[in-house]
């Protein structure tokens, strides 16, 4: 960044870097012993749909890396596409498997940002849940390089435990690269995994 970049207020973007995704493990135990939060197995990457024949053969073959997994223990990987037009690539682990879900998220990040499709991921989201049944995500914004937590309230109301997730933005200070601009923390209503 020049000297007129920073008289003009001209910001350069945070860099991606993936391997953050790696610190979700041991974020984990934090969460569980400051809020109880254990993982589900489930993580989602959202990425903008894209068309064309380049972008399907750089998805079949991310998916079939995925699901050539011998140690996988739930359904293959699945690609769904969100109400808003979004696509989700979706990876089911067992719950003690919070690393392998890990690896699986940052195959499929490196693997479109590898064939040009970076400007297209949006986020990645590991799922968590309490013994009270409440569902939280970790969300990594991939333009941003940072991550924040989604708790949405039970039964479908369309509104958010905002309480929780500044107890657990507080919790993980540590551990995670946390989004400091709350603006920033975007819903992410009906994703899958969550």
């Amino acid at each position: 960044m020049g000297l007129l970049d920073i008289l003009l207020g001209r910001t350069k973007p945070v860099a991606p870097d993936l391997d953050r995704l790696f610190a979700l493990p041991s974020a984990a135990v934090t969460l569980q012993a400051a809020a109880g939060f254990t993982p589900t197995g489930d993580g989602a990457v959202c990425f903008a749909t894209v068309e064309g024949a380049a972008f399907r053969q750089t998805h079949q073959e991310v998916q079939a890396l995925l699901d050539a997994d011998t140690d996988r223990t739930g359904p293959p990987v699945e690609l769904r596409q969100d109400d808003y037009g979004y696509s989700w690539l979706v990876s089911r682990r067992s719950p003690d498997q919070l690393p392998q879900l890990v690896n699986d998220l940052h195959a499929v990040n490196s693997s479109l940002e590898a064939n040009g499709f970076g400007p297209q991921l949006l986020c990645s989201l590991a799922g968590f849940t309490d013994e009270a049944g409440r569902r939280l995500a970790l969300v990594y914004l991939y333009k941003r390089g940072t991550f924040y937590p989604f708790a949405p309230l039970p039964g479908g109301s369309g509104r958010r435990d905002n309480a929780l997730e500044l107890r657990v933005k507080a919790a993980l200070g540590d551990d995670l690269r946390i989004e400091q601009d709350l603006s920033r923390w975007f819903p992410v209503w009906g994703a899958p995994g969550l």
